[in-house]
């Protein structure tokens, strides 16, 4: 696998979500898996096993390839060149990325197929990871006799968000050892630059997204970001495959951050306990009327696309309802600069804590009743999971695995989860807040909802089996071409 980020190393998003779970779910099933990444700055793990020169135009560079074992059959590589990851963060500073980030990430793909090439055994698949890892395909077909080996090499790729596309100017091609061959409709082109993404979904024998839903969206004007044309003329090949949770991790009965451990059966005792915690770490009220009225729980980047806009817009209607918010994340300043307004005006109804505190978020899970995920685009998601294994309720907008992963409720006697509103608005929203709010009063319903929510199954393992029927699949097309 061939990835720019993946926990406990490295995260920004998702993405490292995925490449540390996904990994563990496939070993656990007799595979073996090797995640290839750089080694950023401030990663300690692993010992030095190598080190080589990676074949790209313009000033030599070596890598130095770094092992870390993470369980039976999977291990991370990291990629060590100081001149080109030993920076302050991952992909730039502030809203600017590196100027280089074309030759960074050319460089982990040509690395990642310098230590394929390397191993006893050819891999059977090569699997990459978002635009970061979009090259490594298109390398192995483009040099193909550099690759010999890897030949029956089949190649996945996934992509996780579809907004980030690792667009260059062309003038970079000859500094990436790609021909300009490359520069077409089918190839890495689009409008005038080259794209890594386009070269990932033109090059791989399989693509693959992170849920169902979104795979379909993505094929529409609506949420393709003018890859649509690109993504329908590969659609025999796309498959959207939900991500999983990591359950051990997440997991309200053995969560070492709650005050105390709870399950379905006592779920009511447990998550009082989390919210009187909660209250009090986000400096509120936690008097009786505090403990009764509705406490949502927020986690997320705070940027439109996650919807803050239609939370914004609600404005001070937010202050006036009957509930309390905890709110943490970061992003874009008027909604840092929105919520840190909020919370001086009803202190002692919201609570908002900028950046990521992972003790924080799981008291979040534990101690909210609802969690609020009004996205405008979802491509899989995992707070939502995160939320139903908690028995704290999602509210989400019905989009890709929002949609997939929440049941919306509509009456005691059907089979609801959360709630979900279709509309992208303000009003959307208040709607499904209302509802929400509705069935919190009827303790026996909400029970029951809660406890719906907590029986789903969103393991890793679930996942994990689907990719390797496609990995099957994958190979045995390969071999027979």
């Amino acid at each position: 696998m061939v990835a720019s980020e993946a926990v406990p190393f490295a995260k920004t998003g998702g993405l490292a979500d995925v490449l540390a779970a996904l990994p563990l779910a496939l070993g656990q099933l007799g595979h073996r898996v090797t995640v290839v990444m750089p080694r950023y700055r401030g990663i300690q793990a692993g010992d030095q096993i190598g080190r080589f020169a990676v074949p790209l135009p313009g000033p030599p560079l070596e890598a130095g390839i770094w092992e870390q074992m993470v369980a039976r059959n999977v291990r991370v590589l990291f990629v060590e060149c100081a001149a080109l990851y030993d920076r302050e963060a991952l992909y730039g500073t502030g809203n600017d990325d590196y100027a280089d980030n074309p030759r960074r990430f050319a460089f982990l793909a040509r690395a990642a197929l310098e230590i394929a090439m390397r191993q006893s055994d050819a891999p059977d698949i090569i699997h990459a990871h978002d635009w970061q890892g979009g090259l490594a395909p298109v390398y192995l077909r483009t040099r193909s006799a550099d690759y010999a080996a890897l030949a029956r090499t089949a190649t996945i790729f996934t992509i996780h968000n579809l907004a980030y596309q690792g667009l260059c100017a062309a003038y970079w091609l000859p500094h990436l050892d790609l021909d300009w061959s490359v520069m077409t409709i089918e190839g890495l082109e689009y409008w005038g630059r080259a794209s890594f993404l386009k070269g990932g979904i033109n090059f791989s024998d399989v693509l693959t997204t992170v849920s169902p839903t979104y795979a379909r969206e993505i094929q529409t004007r609506e949420y393709g970001f003018g890859f649509e044309g690109i993504l329908a003329r590969r659609s025999a090949d796309l498959v959207g495959i939900l991500n999983g949770i990591d359950v051990e991790r997440w997991d309200p009965g053995r969560d070492p951050y709650l005050p105390r451990q709870y399950d379905e059966k006592t779920v009511t005792a447990g998550k009082r306990e989390a919210k009187r915690r909660l209250l009090h770490t986000c400096g509120l009220r936690a008097d009786d009327p505090a403990m009764a009225r509705p406490l949502i729980g927020l986690i997320s980047r705070l940027v439109d696309q996650k919807g803050l806009d239609i939370v914004a817009a609600l404005g001070e209607d937010l202050g006036r309802l009957d509930v309390g918010f905890a709110v943490l994340g970061t992003g874009e300043a008027r909604y840092q600069d929105f919520w840190t307004g909020l919370a001086a005006r009803y202190p002692d109804r919201i609570g908002f804590k900028i950046g990521f505190d992972e003790p924080l978020a799981h008291l979040i899970e534990g101690g909210a009743d609802l969690f609020l995920m009004p996205s405008r685009f979802e491509p899989c998601g995992l707070n939502q999971m995160y939320s139903l294994r908690y028995g704290t309720v999602p509210i989400v907008r019905a989009t890709g695995g929002l949609d997939d992963t929440v049941i919306d409720y509509q009456s005691a006697e059907d089979l609801g989860t959360g709630f979900k509103f279709a509309e992208y608005s303000p009003a959307g929203l208040q709607s499904a807040l209302d509802r929400a709010l509705a069935v919190y009063r009827k303790p026996r319903s909400w029970k029951a909802l809660q406890v719906r929510g907590m029986r789903q199954n969103f393991s890793w393992d679930k996942s994990a089996r689907e990719y390797v029927k496609l990995y099957e699949q994958a190979i045995v097309a390969k071999r027979e071409n």
